[in-house]
């Protein structure tokens, strides 16, 4: 949701809301629905989830050699893309808790997510952020949803979507009903094949 029709992206963009997405629709084609249904279930994941990104360091493709962006050391890029794009906005570095809250206002007041609200949330590193830091992260959002009367229902912290070596990370948020919460909830199993 950080930048919309932007120079490399046609309509919006966020960093870790495919998870989601790709889990609900996996879970539903594991139980057998048409091709149908489980095209409904990714429009209906992809409707409730927002996401947004921060990076200090820029992404260095390897085929390219260089960053994809100049950032100053006290710096931070708001609102980047997970192929390492530039944001909406660069900004002087701020605390965690500072930088956390600006995420999770801009993503809760996209939707917008209301009191009431159950939600999944997740703090992703984009692939160069300590765990620690990623939970100094969930500890602000949690704080910042609970003053706003919205509960977290299932919450993830970890590497799930990086950006290779970027450093940062990224907040996202679900909105979750049942059937929602049924596919999140549901066993993966990661096929081990032999060639």
């Amino acid at each position: 949701m950080a930048v919309q029709d932007s120079t490399y992206t046609v309509g919006r963009r966020g960093v870790a809301g495919n998870f989601f997405v790709m889990k609900a629709v996996d879970a539903a084609a594991e139980r057998g629905a048409d091709l149908d249904e489980v095209h409904r279930i990714g429009e209906k994941v992809n409707s409730v989830t927002r996401s947004m990104g921060m990076a200090l360091t820029a992404c260095t493709p390897p085929a390219k050699g260089s960053p994809l962006f100049d950032l100053p050391e006290d710096a931070v890029e708001m609102g980047v893309g997970i192929h390492g794009e530039p944001g909406r906005k660069g900004e002087k570095l701020q605390s965690a808790d500072a930088m956390a809250g600006e995420l999770v206002s801009a993503v809760v007041d996209d939707l917008p997510y209301s009191s009431g609200d159950r939600v999944a949330l997740m703090v992703n590193g984009l692939g160069g952020t300590p765990i620690g830091e990623l939970y100094l992260v969930y500890g602000r959002a949690d704080e910042q949803l609970t003053a706003r009367g919205i509960e977290i229902g299932r919450s993830y912290v970890g590497e799930y979507c990086t950006s290779l070596d970027t450093a940062g990370v990224a907040v996202t948020l679900v909105r979750l009903d049942d059937e929602i919460s049924d596919l999140l909830a549901a066993p993966a199993e990661i096929p081990i094949r032999v060639f």
